[in-house]
């Protein structure tokens, strides 16, 4: 029998579901009526887990973005990874804006984990902050359940995710 069990808590998305979302936002586009003749695309560079919106006008984009995250969701996508950028001018009449992807927990993100899960004064529950990921570790898996009901009941701006339960 272990001495102690433990549980990592982390944070990512699916980059394949990430771009058939993409391409299935690019289709419905491509077939909108209030897009024909309009300059609207989607691009997703996966290496930087980054979307590229363009559109016309700011009216376009919101119709753009709100298409995209219709079909994030629709795959499962958590919307609270999205690092939503600000609606910026680009060349001849175009403006733009960035998604960022949030793949993994940041350090303040992990630190706020940690601190909350030391705030909440489980018997025993210890939290460690290992590179991108949080490892939650105590004799008792009764509270490590607990630890993980107390996380998801708290706002942490990502959804987190639990695994490596041992």
């Amino acid at each position: 029998m272990a001495s102690n069990y433990s549980f990592d808590v982390t944070t990512g998305v699916d980059l394949q579901e990430v771009d058939n979302a993409i391409n299935q936002a690019q289709k419905e586009v491509a077939q909108r009526y209030d897009f024909k003749g309009s300059l609207a695309a989607v691009e997703f560079k996966r290496a930087d887990a980054l979307l590229d919106l363009v559109a016309d006008s700011e009216f376009q984009m919101q119709q753009l973005f709100d298409v995209v995250q219709s079909k994030l969701i629709k795959r499962g996508i958590p919307v609270k990874n999205l690092d939503i950028g600000e609606i910026k001018q680009a060349g001849g009449n175009t403006v733009k804006r960035e998604v960022k992807l949030k793949t993994a927990l940041d350090a303040d993100t992990a630190k706020k984990v940690a601190a909350f899960l030391k705030a909440a004064k489980l018997k025993k529950v210890q939290a460690s902050i290992q590179g991108e990921q949080v490892r939650v570790t105590s004799p008792s898996k009764d509270d490590l359940q607990e630890a993980i009901q107390l996380l998801r009941g708290e706002d942490f701006d990502v959804e987190l995710q639990f695994g490596n339960f041992r």
